[in-house]
């Protein structure tokens, strides 16, 4: 039996998610589908299972999925196994929107979503055919590197298998327990810092309820998901639909999941989310200046959001508030209101990230053209680094900022207040958050200090910090 192995390569430096590690969907569900196929087939996450570098577990075949913070790391070990003559095939957003420089570092490049070519290479590949008529392939041919056209097609999600999660390296054994499900794929918004309509598309695709409802119920009493979806009330209509089912089957769960404000207009929504055991749900707030707000296409107000919170309060749910630092309209006093607003608001938990312009993002080509990004060190491109020259702030400032909120938020009064309320859940994010803080400024302290020489260059080019 032929045995194929689907790799997350680990983020390179400490985030807001070191310690809450719930694995991407999109190599589990290829590498269910490999086995249905006939194949040994293995999923390494590596937040979660480990992975030595320079002795790379026997594969016949390798798939690697990477986000942009991830990309070098996965480029180090797609070339540990092409030494070995292993194929290499890769897929996700970073190479989706960068494959000539992928093809360099592997053998195939799937661009966009991955079901429909996956089957087709692995039809191809078990076959000795040839590579040209799948859609959205990059593949070497000797020398040559050749692109093929992208698919006319979406995958249609009710084509799917169920993930099956057990082929996850030590899963159970290291793996805190919250299974992700994904429901839908799209998202009918455009924002223009966020590349997920480019990636999976602006028409709403849904999973059937009925197999929805069979996954969850795998899973024993009070498991914990985490529906994976970029908006899972994109379709309130739908939403109501799968949860009614959901409580028809008696499913006794907890769950959370992102959303939109504007979710909570719905009082028949909220109120079917509390009783099927929504405990929170994550709002992207992004920023509270009405011109940022406008600029990114967001579609919402502060008012609807400052509601929103109220009413996701009432109905038990808790709110992680997530906001970005960097717009071109954002300055000193901007950041300062938004951590005040945080607190104003009760929400109970945030992140407070910074813009970073994505390839395949409008943000990016923009920054791009404007010779505003400040580095080509993928690594760094993770929300916590400042890679690109705000307008209204040196680098410096908004790095120093976006770190000041975290500790305004999650300060020493805040998490004695938290055990005063008994609000125990809210003191430990806190507790750890504070912990993150410190830890990210010590690892990052030559990063921090190369930001202050660059930020007092009047010639901001492309550079590399000497440190990476």
């Amino acid at each position: 039996m032929s045995k194929i192995i689907f790799i997350e390569p680990k983020a390179p430096n400490l985030h807001i998610f070191s310690s809450y590690t719930i694995p991407r969907i999109g190599n589990i569900l290829l590498a269910t589908m490999a086995r249905q196929r006939g194949w040994d087939a293995e999923v390494i996450v590596e937040e979660i299972g480990g992975f030595d570098i320079n002795n790379p577990p026997k594969a016949d075949i390798v798939g690697i999925s990477s986000i942009t913070s991830t990309s070098p790391r996965a480029y180090r070990i797609a070339n540990s196994y092409r030494r070995k003559g292993v194929p290499v095939i890769m897929g996700g957003p970073h190479v989706s929107f960068m494959p000539e420089e992928a093809i360099r570092q592997s053998d195939y490049v799937i661009r966009g979503e991955g079901e429909i070519p996956f089957s087709a290479f692995l039809s191809a590949f078990e076959q000795g055919h040839d590579f040209e008529g799948i859609p959205g392939l990059s593949f070497r041919r000797g020398t040559e590197i050749h692109h093929n056209e992208n698919g006319g097609e979406a995958t249609d999600l009710c084509d799917l298998p169920i993930p099956d999660l057990s082929l996850i390296r030590s899963f159970k054994r290291r793996m805190r327990q919250v299974i992700p499900v994904e429901t839908s794929r799209g998202c009918p918004f455009n924002c223009t810092f966020c590349s997920v309509a480019k990636m999976f598309g602006r028409k709403m695709r849904y999973r059937p309820i009925e197999e929805t409802v069979e996954e969850l119920s795998r899973y024993p009493d009070r498991t914990k998901f985490f529906f994976v979806d970029d908006n899972f009330v994109a379709s309130p209509k739908r939403a109501k639909e799968l949860i009614r089912a959901v409580l028809d089957a008696d499913l006794r769960i907890r769950w959370t999941a992102q959303v939109r404000c504007d979710a909570a207009r719905d009082e028949e929504l909220l109120s079917l989310m509390q009783q099927s055991g929504c405990k929170g749900v994550y709002v992207g707030i992004e920023s509270i200046n009405p011109q940022t707000l406008k600029r990114v296409r967001k579609g919402q107000d502060v008012e609807e959001v400052t509601e929103a919170i109220k009413r996701f309060h009432s109905h038990k749910m808790r709110v992680h508030g997530m906001f970005i630092f960097g717009f071109d309209e954002d300055d000193k006093e901007s950041a300062r209101s938004t951590w005040k607003y945080a607190k104003r608001t009760n929400l109970n938990t945030v992140q407070f990230l910074i813009l970073t312009p994505l390839p395949g993002t409008r943000m990016y080509d923009s920054l791009k053209c404007e010779k505003r990004i400040l580095t080509d060190d993928w690594s760094l491109f993770d929300a916590h680094h400042v890679v690109f020259s705000p307008k209204a702030m040196r680098p410096i400032e908004l790095q120093r900022l976006q770190l000041k909120a975290h500790e305004k938020f999650y300060s020493l009064f805040q998490q004695v207040k938290h055990l005063f309320r008994l609000e125990f859940f809210e003191f430990l994010v806190a507790h750890y958050a504070s912990r993150f803080t410190k830890q990210w400024k010590r690892i990052n302290r030559i990063f921090i200090r190369w930001l202050k020489r660059l930020s007092g260059l009047k010639d901001k080019a492309l550079a590399r910090p000497p440190f990476m």
